[in-house]
């Protein structure tokens, strides 16, 4: 099996990146070396995994100038001036990025790398990068189009193109699949490497909330605002800009981390808060769970209906049904240091037995064969063809 998996990362982990290290430059395989070994998002879990199972896989990410306009100097693609000769250092400024991107100039080089590739899954983590109509003229050159989502669901008419869709939310499933879209539950993880690359890192913070303030968390923004006035916490993340100027949060939000330093400042925190997206509804699927029991916090998480299925609620994560529980509870652990040790230690096991990536592209796999298969299975025979 031959795995594409197609990868966009933020702008503001670019603008990062590019700060701390200068201007992305050098051969296409060296930039996407660099900013895999960043380790945003999943960094190279999934293909790592999937290699180690055998399987040929690679990852892109479609959205860096620098990178993409590098595989296709390299490999001769013509995409037009003024971008083909770009130098690197201009095309690493956020704002060059930005206008590339929404100019569609990185579109042809991703369905072209798809075309030479030719993989049997073309495995999109964003849905919003490629067309639905760029991903039907890509059916002859791929076999199984696969997308994994866990933000507000597209039109069914934008899905069309696609031959499956992963979520974490539950309740899409049942919700894709009455519109006639394949779909099927698949959990996010956590990858140990990121622990080896950490080291042993001290404890800075007694409570800590790392993560974005935006629109998608309406009722989350105003939650936090509340621990910020209650308890002794700490905020990181983006949208600190978006807060009003008389917010409670303001004084304690400490900015943006990105890839390895937000894992870190997880890893520094006693406790860390975690809530999920509005459209999460009663559901609880996001990444934060698996990052902060794998940095080894405690992690304090919002009450969902299906949290027990994936921890032990009260022995390896706390869960909140309110704000004022929230508030109790950190109050509580924090001055029961043995009980938020004993729990932090307890999510970190569980974590590293049955939410590593490399046990769920071992699902992924089996997923991914059976839809081959049964694909296989219902095509026309080339006699019955001819």
């Amino acid at each position: 099996m031959k795995v594409l998996i197609v990868d966009t990362y933020y702008s503001g982990f670019f603008r990062d990146f590019s700060r701390r290290q200068g201007a992305i430059a050098g051969s296409f395989s060296e930039q996407r070396r660099r900013l895999l070994d960043a380790y945003f998002g999943t960094g190279d879990s999934y293909s790592r995994a999937l290699k180690a199972r055998g399987v040929e896989a690679e990852e892109l990410i479609v959205n860096s100038a620098p990178l993409q306009l590098a595989w296709a100097r390299e490999h001769r693609f013509s995409i037009g001036p003024p971008w083909r000769h770009l130098p690197p250092r201009w095309a690493s400024h956020e704002l060059v990025n930005k206008v590339i991107t929404r100019a569609r100039v990185l579109s042809p080089i991703v369905l072209e790398q798809v075309r030479r590739t030719r993989p049997d899954v073309l495995y999109l983590q964003d849905l919003s990068f490629i067309s639905p109509e760029d991903l039907g003229a890509l059916k002859p050159h791929v076999r199984l189009i696969v997308g994994q989502i866990a933000c507000p669901l597209p039109s069914s008419e934008y899905l069309k193109p696609y031959d499956l869709i992963l979520t974490s939310f539950p309740h899409y499933v049942s919700r894709l699949q009455a519109r006639g879209i394949a779909s099927e539950y698949f959990r996010l993880g956590f990858d140990p490497i990121v622990r080896e690359k950490l080291g042993v890192v001290p404890k800075r913070y007694a409570c800590s909330f790392v993560g974005g303030i935006s629109k998608a968390h309406t009722r989350g923004t105003a939650f936090l605002e509340h621990l910020a006035a209650e308890v002794d916490i700490d905020f990181f993340g983006y949208g600190k800009h978006a807060l009003s100027e008389t917010s409670n949060i303001r004084a304690r939000h400490h900015g943006e981390v990105w890839a390895l330093d937000m894992h870190r400042t997880l890893a520094e925190s006693y406790i860390t808060v975690n809530r999920h997206v509005d459209v999460a509804e009663n559901f609880a699927n996001n990444m934060r769970l698996y990052e902060a029991t794998g940095a080894g916090a405690m992690l304090l998480t919002d009450a969902k209906d299906n949290l027990g299925e994936i921890f032990e609620v009260g022995r390896e994560v706390v869960a909140y049904r309110d704000t004022k529980e929230a508030v109790e509870m950190i109050r509580f652990y924090s001055a029961h240091p043995e009980e938020r040790d004993a729990i932090a230690r307890a999510g970190l096991a569980r974590t590293l037995r049955d939410h590593t990536y490399e046990r769920r592209m071992e699902q992924l796999v089996e997923i991914l064969t059976r839809h081959l298969d049964a694909q296989s299975s219902s095509a026309p025979s080339t006699k019955a063809a001819r």
